[in-house]
């Protein structure tokens, strides 16, 4: 069969690249054309655009970027109408997706929705526009599909999150080469700093998280440089902390760190998965995080805390997010009654996403599907 592809960042990129996968294995014929990023094209994917053309971060930057947005839209169509597929399979991404969507399903194509837009977030009203244009949703966390068959009579398929597969099958680099490789110190415990993936994010993530580093001077603060940003980007903030950097080795960064300080995101649930205390941090536009807490109707921004239902790691968002309470935090998770709470409750997390081999079980039910 031929399969159309839709993702639009780093993460759709990753968990992309192993539906990519799993579709080859159990569809030998499987012609694959994508929207995403380097590691759905090394899967096997035909790349028919990058996601870092369409990485525009908040309201403001969206409305600056309309023209471009627009022109990928057209292009997108025309594009799947010349691959002409057996079946569009979007993941995530839903400002671009759902507008895709609407068209496919007038032209006669099939809908596949890989990991659900967050309705459950903001804007549920957009659950009309999924029930009338996709054929078929799989979900990844396990409270969306009771919100989206018990609330909104719309069937789904629960997979499990394809970041537990993602995990196990990257290669981790043992730490003593890691530390050697990277130029860290020898013995420091390490602590991570997982920043975002676009410049404006980064640019305030950073500054912010760098400005305790020197209040920790038994520990190494290490960068993790984002895939979709060049390595010269992170130059200046090197230049003014003794600070490590790494780049496309974030989960052997994580495996070899003693706590973490992370953008809300999908990396709040990978810091999790690798069982490291961490203090999720967001600091948006203050036009944009005006408008968002108006729309955005959760008690939670982490995914550790949203699929628990309560706080398991410390969110300190906009205003709170200051040095001082980033210092004080980070003492809490370093060690002591604290960090021994979050292990505990990081076992219960795992437990509740199920086990390995969603991207496996998603490319079965698309392919039963079709």
């Amino acid at each position: 069969m031929k399969y159309y592809i839709i993702a639009g960042e780093a993460s759709g990129d990753l968990h992309g690249s192993n539906l990519i996968k799993a579709l080859k294995q159990q569809d030998s014929e499987a012609q694959i054309r994508c929207w995403g990023g380097d590691l759905m094209q090394k899967a096997g994917g035909d790349l028919a655009k990058h996601y870092k053309e369409m990485a525009f971060m908040g309201f403001l930057e969206v409305l600056k970027n309309i023209p471009a947005i627009f022109r990928n839209i057209s292009f997108c169509k025309q594009d799947i109408q010349n691959f002409n597929p057996d079946l569009v399979i979007f993941i995530d991404f839903s400002g671009f997706n759902l507008r895709i969507a609407k068209w496919a399903k007038q032209h006669g194509f099939k809908t596949n929705y890989y990991i659900s837009p967050q309705i459950w977030a903001s804007r549920e009203g957009r659950i009309e526009k999924i029930k009338r244009d996709i054929d078929n949703m799989y979900v990844i966390l396990p409270f969306e599909k009771d919100f989206y068959e018990k609330k909104h009579n719309f069937p789904v398929h629960f997979v499990g999150h394809p970041l537990i597969d993602a995990i196990e099958n990257t290669k981790i680099v043992d730490e003593g080469t890691f530390r050697q490789e990277h130029h860290l110190h020898p013995q420091k415990p390490i602590i991570a700093l997982l920043p975002g993936s676009r410049k404006q994010e980064v640019q305030k993530m950073l500054t912010v998280m760098l400005s305790v580093s020197s209040d920790f001077p038994e520990f190494q603060f290490v960068i993790a440089g984002a895939p979709s940003l060049p390595d010269d980007f992170y130059e200046p903030f090197l230049k003014e902390h003794e600070v490590g950097y790494i780049s496309n080795q974030t989960y052997s960064l994580l495996k070899h760190s003693h706590a973490a300080l992370v953008t809300s995101g999908t990396a709040t649930l990978e810091t999790a998965l690798f069982e490291i205390p961490q203090v999720v941090c967001y600091k948006g536009n203050w036009i944009s995080y005006q408008i968002a807490k108006r729309i955005i109707t959760l008690d939670y921004i982490s995914l550790v805390n949203l699929i628990m239902n309560r706080e398991v790691v410390k969110e300190l968002i906009q205003n709170e997010l200051t040095s001082k309470n980033l210092k004080q935090e980070l003492s809490k998770i370093i060690d002591g009654e604290e960090r021994t709470r979050i292990l505990t409750d990081y076992k219960s997390l795992k437990e509740k996403l199920g086990g390995k081999g969603a991207s496996q079980l998603a490319a079965q039910l698309i392919i039963e599907n079709a």
